[in-house]
């Protein structure tokens, strides 16, 4: 949005603010200088996507092939199962899973691949789960080294073998786009899927799983029931549930939790409505389709769902409703304890109703290192068609004012939020759900702050996927022009420029600029926002000029319209700093009485984002000014405040730490410059490699100073 913060760093030590967002250029490339490591990493130790079956009934000759396969030493493999929504794909890789991790003395390692952002999250725990290091995270986040590289070298190294699931890879362009579906010497890949085309999965072995036999749909819902019919009457009912395992799941849920009127199978039977599932049967299980399986699934929930209003609990229907406006991803439970489910559905019967649901297996929950109910797609998917359309709505507008209320309305800087990531896949769904131009209107607005929100935690991948998607999404519904879906497509802008790729950054900010000075003024609060963001990318494409000219239009309107303290006026002096070049650097350093760290700190106050990037900033400038000695004990305080607050493997650290290296430098302290940028050396090479520019870049200067350390007399003397 138009209020918020940038900042970067150079590997000079040159930092600047834009509008609240920390990065780093170095070589003209970009990392992060976001103030967080990976504080909140997702578990892959259990599995998702709904409850373990009581028995696994039938697929015995797949189960001894997939058993086989994780027992022995045999690595290398990657097993494919696919088939249509609800068929129990999820089932057998859960019984894997398990046997994997007992019997077969395996690490099993859990991994939700519905989408890129969830896939990319889930794969990156597994690195940290098998050994990746903070700092080694960070830098894949932000896009200063090969997310999947990192993942599959922990993997190769793993010093126990594992087998690795990724659920629910239903594009499997996700997969091949990101390089994420690699063998190694050292586990096992099982995915499931819905696409079974064989180009997708060329070095695999693919395994259809379909409805089940006769018996063993039977056997599935009597295990579940056992007490109200005979295995003829469940397998009557298995029948006209198309054998389907996950409506057996539904219908055996229902039966074993009615209490106050216990149900019979005959009584659920003569409730079936319809023979449509008997004619998709009589045409073989491989006719039924995604589309069947939600019509059998219906029937289902439907009667639970009838139950529960009969036992006096209506708000389960109401409250499953509001979730079929969401995705089948994970959903943090915090969602549902907010003040604004009111409006469907009172607060205080939240736990009711979510109850009523867990009872009659409509929902799970499930930890994933924050506590979320999951919801099976085709599920969801039969509940959202089946809702009126006037309900549908309400639940829509409770559902983006609950997402409203679980995002920052000004994200801040810090530590990365399991809880925020976890939500971006649900606000894409909502945005894919709604018809509603209010609905579509506020959960764009949430997802450009969800943008912000991950970008400001370094994950910029993540922050330009779901600034892109959201806008897509939104457009044919709100129109090109509309404020919000060029915000959103700045903000792809502004990720893209982190991630180095400043031809697309430039284009994207260049057109959103054009539309937003056409549409709102050269003075609108957003075209300002586009006059800086569009300066970024011109001035690591060597086309200096044009970028000063817009970033100093961009200081000046902000002055002239949001006023000289606005934190984001402050921020683009500060960014002035950098950028100017060094012929009108003392002007602009000397051109107010008060220096700009201390005008920052008396309007803003000293710990404030702004503050400590005008620091590192203004200090900066004063080495290039050759004032090393006004600038070296500010250079020194920002390496410290850096290191308080992120750590010493953060980029900005880092970063900080050359520029206070180079200072001492200058001054003749060679030895502690020296040793110093060692450190730095030694961090990034750890965390990015030998090879990366960032890399080289700190050994050359490491270099230099030794040169000089060694033409230096034993007293400091040249």
């Amino acid at each position: 949005m138009s209020d918020a913060m940038d900042g970067r760093a150079d590997g000079h030590g040159r930092v600047y603010q834009a509008s609240g967002d920390q990065h780093i250029i170095e070589h003209h490339h970009h990392g992060d200088a976001s103030p967080a490591a990976w504080a909140s990493t997702e578990s892959v130790r259990q599995p998702t996507g709904g409850r373990a079956p009581v028995v696994l009934r039938d697929r015995t000759e797949l189960m001894e092939r997939l058993r086989a396969a994780v027992a022995s030493d045999a690595f290398h493999q990657i097993y494919v199962l696919h088939g249509m929504g609800g068929c129990g794909k999820t089932a057998v890789a859960r019984a894997v899973f398990q046997f994997a991790s007992t019997e077969g003395s395996r690490v099993g390692l859990w991994v939700n691949a519905a989408d890129r952002t969830t896939l990319r999250s889930g794969m990156l725990a597994v690195a940290a789960d098998r050994g990746a290091t903070e700092g080694e995270l960070l830098a894949a986040r932000n896009g200063l080294r090969a997310s999947a590289d990192l993942v599959w070298e922990r993997l190769d190294r793993s010093a126990e073998p594992w087998l690795l699931v990724l659920d629910n890879a239903d594009d499997p362009a996700s997969l091949r786009d990101g390089s994420w579906l690699r063998t190694s010497p050292r586990g096992t890949v099982l995915v499931t899927t819905r696409q079974a085309a064989p180009r997708w999965w060329p070095h695999a072995e693919l395994h259809h799983v379909g409805v089940l036999p006769r018996d063993a749909a039977a056997q599935v819902l009597y295990d579940l029931a056992p007490e109200t019919g005979t295995m003829d009457e469940a397998a009557e009912i298995a029948d006209r549930l198309g054998r389907l395992p996950l409506a057996l799941t539904l219908a055996g849920g229902f039966l074993s939790h009615q209490v106050i009127d216990p149900w019979t199978m005959t009584r659920y039977g003569s409730h079936l409505a319809g023979h449509e599932p008997v004619d998709l049967i009589d045409r073989g299980a491989n006719a039924l389709t995604d589309s069947g399986s939600r019509h059998l699934v219906s029937q289902t929930w439907q009667l639970s769902l009838e139950a529960l209003a009969a036992q006096g609990f209506p708000e389960s229907t109401v409250l499953l409703r509001l979730m079929a406006c969401y995705g089948a991803d994970p959903l943090p439970l915090t969602l549902l304890n907010s003040p604004e489910l009111n409006d469907v559905l009172p607060r205080s019967r939240a736990e009711t109703a979510l109850r009523g649901l867990l009872d009659q297996s409509l929902t799970t929950l499930v930890d994933v290192g924050v506590r979320c109910v999951q919801t099976h797609g085709v599920l969801l998917a039969s509940v959202a068609v089946g809702t009126p359309h006037g309900q549908a709505t309400k639940s829509a507008r409770t559902a983006a004012r609950l997402l409203d209320a679980g995002v920052p309305a000004i994200p801040e800087p810090g530590p990365q939020d399991l809880r925020l990531r976890l939500l971006s896949p649900h606000v894409l769904a909502l945005l894919r759900h709604a018809t509603d131009v209010s609905v579509v209107t506020e959960a764009l607005d949430v997802a450009v702050r969800l943008a912000i929100a991950l970008h400001r935690t370094g994950d910029y991948l993540s922050a330009w996927e779901l600034a892109s998607d959201a806008a897509a999404v939104a457009q044919p519904v709100l129109g090109a022009e509309h404020r919000l879906v060029l915000s959103s497509y700045a903000r792809a802008g502004r990720a893209l420029f982190r991630l180095g790729r400043y031809e697309e950054s430039e284009a994207l900010h260049r057109r959103v600029l054009l539309d937003r000075e056409r549409l709102f003024g050269p003075d609108d609060p957003d075209t300002l926002d586009s006059y800086e963001g569009t300066s970024d990318p011109l001035f690591e494409l060597s086309r200096v000029s044009e970028g000063l000219a817009l970033l100093r239009h961009a200081a000046m309107g902000r002055q002239r319209v949001l006023g000289p303290t606005h934190p984001l006026t402050l921020g683009a002096r500060a960014l002035l700093l950098s950028r100017v070049p060094p012929s009108e650097l003392a002007a602009e350093v000397d051109s107010t009485a008060l220096p700009l760290p201390q005008e920052c700190a008396l309007e803003l106050g000293p710990d404030h984002t702004v503050t400590l990037q005008a620091r590192l900033n203004y200090a900066n400038a004063l080495n290039r000014l050759g004032r090393f000695e006004a600038a070296i004990e500010d250079a020194r305080l920002v390496v410290e405040e850096y290191q308080r607050r992120y750590g010493p493997d953060f980029p900005m650290t880092l970063s900080a730490q050359t520029l206070y290296a180079s200072i001492r430098a200058a001054l003749g302290d060679v030895n502690l410059a020296v040793e110093l940028m060692a450190t730095v050396v030694d961090t990034r090479e750890r965390i990015l490699g030998a090879q990366h520019p960032f890399t080289a870049f700190s050994r050359r200067r490491l270099d230099e100073f030794r040169a000089k350390a060694d033409h230096q007399s034993p007293d400091g003397q040249p």
